[in-house]
């Protein structure tokens, strides 16, 4: 059994949805000065590897803490979408025939590879088809390696809500999962948990995404 960081560092100035918070980290007490070290940590919720609570798109939604914790941890399954282009949609295809009801779905597009950079917004996305198909095999819990699981810039998130109006939970922004589609192909099996920050009232949250391997 090993275990696989998906998560990216939290950082100054690191990537964020176009129009949500900067990130800022600073020390705020030092050992020298006050005994301790402590940071001071300004961030918006949708901050770096995180999870979306339905709440995100629509008020009369659950928010993170009125979520089971199985939404957030279990079975996995890696979806092979690493040959897309830039701002292609991922449709239905895709995914047929590799759902179970109750599985984490975690969409490898390989687009982390260009976090940091502007090309990291032209990433590909889930069609509203994908995503009513998803919800219609009982997936509740879907993962992607890309800034979000519609395109971005978006005049509205059709993927958003469809999953979050059925009660899903999306993770965004998971890195590494490169080494989980080798594990699936040679038979591993893969857990992940994407336990967030325990915030009332949230619309999300960031995580430590991990997954165990074997």
């Amino acid at each position: 059994m090993r275990l696989i960081d998906l998560s990216v560092p939290l950082a100054t100035g690191m990537p964020v949805y176009p129009g949500d918070p900067r990130v800022a980290i600073a020390p705020a007490l030092s050992v020298a000065a006050d005994g301790v070290n402590v940071l001071h940590l300004d961030m918006g919720s949708q901050s770096g590897t995180h999870v979306d609570a339905p709440f995100h798109i629509d008020d009369a939604l659950p928010t993170l803490d009125r979520l089971p914790l199985e939404r957030f941890w279990g079975r996995a399954v890696v979806v092979d979408a690493r040959g897309a282009e830039p701002r292609t949609p991922l449709g239905p295809s895709l995914f047929e025939g590799r759902l179970g009801a109750g599985t984490i779905v975690l969409v490898a597009t390989g687009w982390s590879r260009h976090w940091g950079h502007d090309d990291y917004l032209a990433h590909p996305y889930l069609t509203p088809e994908a995503a009513e198909l998803l919800v219609d095999a009982g997936i509740r819990t879907v993962g992607i390696d890309a800034l979000s699981v519609d395109a971005t810039p978006a005049d509205d998130l059709p993927a958003h809500r469809i999953l979050c109006g059925a009660h899903a939970v999306i993770a965004e922004n998971l890195t590494g999962l490169d080494p989980l589609l080798d594990a699936q192909t040679a038979g591993e099996s893969i857990e992940v948990s994407l336990l967030p920050l325990r915030l009332p009232a949230a619309d999300g949250a960031p995580v430590r995404a991990v997954a165990r391997v074997g």
